[in-house]
């Protein structure tokens, strides 16, 4: 057998084991646009550690009762997220209005939510929730969902802890508190489609188009 034979045989035998290979499925991303995000506090606990809740202000009704307050997520959330293997953040942050007061003091709220994988530990997801009115740090590190719930328009996101950042047990005077648990959180968001994303393309595919245009330069050889 000639060399010159060797890509024409190549290119043949890879076309025919991708035209019997599995079709690769498509993740796709999505956008939430809106919802509410249902917080539970433990009241005696926080007056324990020095915060009593003594107001809120342009709050929502939560989820259900069983949630102490609910804040809106507002147009300006431009958080896309990928639904390969349940729920893969990607870009943007859910930002939200409403906010709280403790010891009458300390106002903070407009919560943003956001991604940042280097805060990601055994028991943090790597999403936070920072406040964007007074003190604007990460409050809380959030703990990966007990459950995820999505069918391409609605999103739920159930039984996530509010466990305290470092910076936030730094605020407070208490460092030990960091990664404690400080809530629970409960975000019911309504999400769009906006774009198909190819979970990775297909070596098989990108060998038999190079062994097609190899079998093409090397005929151009020989003809010349």
């Amino acid at each position: 057998m000639r060399f010159s034979q060797v890509p024409a045989i190549l290119a043949g035998t890879i076309a025919a084991f991708v035209s019997i290979a599995p079709v690769r499925a498509e993740a796709a991303t999505y956008q939430v646009q809106s919802g509410v995000t249902s917080v539970y506090h433990d009241l005696s606990y926080l007056s324990s550690i020095g915060l009593n809740l003594t107001g809120t202000d342009n709050t929502v009704q939560p989820i259900n009762s069983n949630f102490l307050v609910g804040f809106n997520i507002t147009p300006a959330t431009n958080f896309t997220f990928s639904d390969a293997n349940g729920l893969t953040p990607l870009l943007g942050t859910i930002e939200h209005t409403g906010t709280v007061t403790f010891n009458n003091q300390v106002t903070v709220g407009n919560f943003s939510v956001g991604y940042d994988p280097t805060r990601a530990t055994n028991n943090t997801s790597g999403l936070f929730l920072k406040d964007t009115v007074s003190l604007n740090t990460v409050l809380f590190d959030l703990s990966t969902p007990e459950k995820l719930a999505f069918d391409g328009k609605d999103l739920t996101l159930s039984n996530v802890k509010l466990l305290f950042s470092p910076e936030f047990a730094g605020i407070l005077r208490n460092p030990s508190l960091a990664g404690g648990l400080g809530g629970i959180v409960q975000v019911d968001a309504k999400v769009v489609r906006v774009a198909t994303v190819p979970e990775g393309a297909s070596v098989l595919a990108i060998l038999s188009l190079s062994a097609v245009v190899l079998t093409t330069k090397r005929s151009k050889l020989l003809i010349h």
